[in-house]
């Protein structure tokens, strides 16, 4: 009597085994690649929508007095007026404004970065009692608006002889809250076993700043540098009030220049913001790489 052999079936009835070799489905395009696409196309058009004012600017910038707040919009001039970058130069003291506005910026900077970096590396990395009530206590000054304090503020420097000075503004603007909590969220990325480490070695707890967590922190360093550039940069009312020396104004004090009581030479302010802002775009290029790392890793997302 002979055995025959078998071979197990599918339901189906396909025989089962290893030979057996189930048919490929076409690969369907993931719905997330549409969505991709969707969302370039969004960011595509909202960053058109926000170089829009700048577009404008510049275009004026390129006409006459009379051209620039025609309706409708011309968006191209029919003429454009090159000499409006000559002619500013020799109508205000343009080289003193952007010096002045220069010298404040970059002073200013580099005090906020060092003040806002060694006060975050005591609320994060060093243990104290009250460390995170002081911390919420000098983070919560963030909500206090300026109007608040600006008048004893201008007392302050009246009576200590500060107006009308530099000074006064580097004094008031060489300590800032939201620089500490942006360096503090930093550092908190930072393992506590390399501080740990060099206290071991005998370390100094100022060393350990300056030749470990400084070194790391080069992303949120950038960061904080160019947000405080910028704003110093950009500030009118600071200046507007301290400042009543035409030799100490900022670039955007001196543009009021252009006003007067009964009329305004717009062609001419558009000329000088544009020359105003390039300094500006210089610094957010240069910085660009580090300014983005930053945010994303400081819980700032």
């Amino acid at each position: 009597m002979t055995a025959t052999a078998t071979t197990p079936e599918h339901r189906d009835g396909s025989p089962t085994g290893a030979a057996h070799v189930r048919p490929r489905t076409p690969r369907r395009r993931p719905p997330a690649v549409a969505g991709r696409i969707a969302l370039h196309v969004l960011l595509t058009v909202l960053g058109l929508a926000v170089m829009v004012p700048f577009l404008w600017m510049v275009t004026s910038s390129l006409k006459l007095d009379s051209q620039v707040f025609t309706i409708p919009i011309q968006w191209i001039p029919e003429e454009f007026h090159w000499d409006n970058y000559t002619r500013i130069w020799e109508r205000i003291p343009l080289v003193t404004y952007l010096r002045n506005s220069l010298f404040l910026s970059v002073v200013i900077t580099a005090l906020q970065v060092l003040t806002g970096s060694f006060a975050a590396y005591g609320f994060a990395k060093v243990r104290f009692p009250g460390r995170d009530a002081l911390f919420v206590a000098y983070i919560a000054t963030i909500a206090v608006p300026w109007q608040a304090y600006m008048v004893p503020q201008y007392i302050i420097m009246e009576r200590a002889g500060l107006v009308n000075t530099h000074l006064s503004l580097i004094l008031l603007q060489a300590f800032g809250a939201f620089g500490v909590f942006l360096m503090r969220q930093y550092y908190l990325t930072i393992p506590d076993e390399l501080c740990e480490a060099a206290r071991v070695d005998g370390l100094s707890e100022y060393g350990i700043w300056a030749r470990i967590v400084l070194p790391l922190s080069k992303p949120a360093l950038a960061s904080l540098a160019l947000l405080t550039f910028v704003n110093t940069w950009n500030d009118y009312m600071g200046p507007f009030i301290y400042l009543t020396s035409n030799d100490l104004w900022t670039v955007q004090i001196g543009l009021r220049s252009f006003v007067s009581v009964y009329d305004a030479e717009y062609a001419m302010i558009m000329t000088g913001s544009v020359l105003s802002v390039l300094p500006i775009l210089t610094v957010f290029l240069i910085g660009q790489r580090y300014f983005v790392q930053g945010i994303a890793t400081s819980g700032l997302k």
